[in-house]
């Protein structure tokens, strides 16, 4: 019987290091998993029915992000719809943090 043997790859090599601002971005927001998923107003839902489809779109239901604008928990397809949303990158959300407007959700 042969022993294999378990390889870890140097973090150095295959990653960039942290992930940093963007020049839009004032704040930089992790990406979590709650317990129970946060429902996702429909407007926002009917918002990316067309640019998200399946599997992606339920990972996205799943997941939330403690807004800085909104001052609390936010699903993450409400902060992929917001205007302030620049990018995602490594579990992290880009924020423009600008006020919103009364009408925007």
């Amino acid at each position: 019987m042969t022993q294999i043997e378990w390889f870890e790859p140097d973090m150095s090599e295959s990653d960039s290091g942290p992930v940093q601002k963007g020049e839009d971005d004032k704040y930089l927001v992790d990406i979590t998993l709650p317990p129970k998923a946060i429902p996702s107003p429909k407007e926002t839902l009917e918002a990316i029915k067309g640019s998200v489809k399946g599997k992606m779109l339920a990972k996205m239901k799943k997941e939330a992000v403690d807004c800085p604008v909104k001052l609390k928990m936010v699903s993450f397809v409400e902060c992929f719809t917001c205007p302030n949303f620049n990018r995602r990158i490594r579990g992290k959300v880009g924020c423009r943090g600008l006020p919103l407007t009364p009408n925007a959700t």
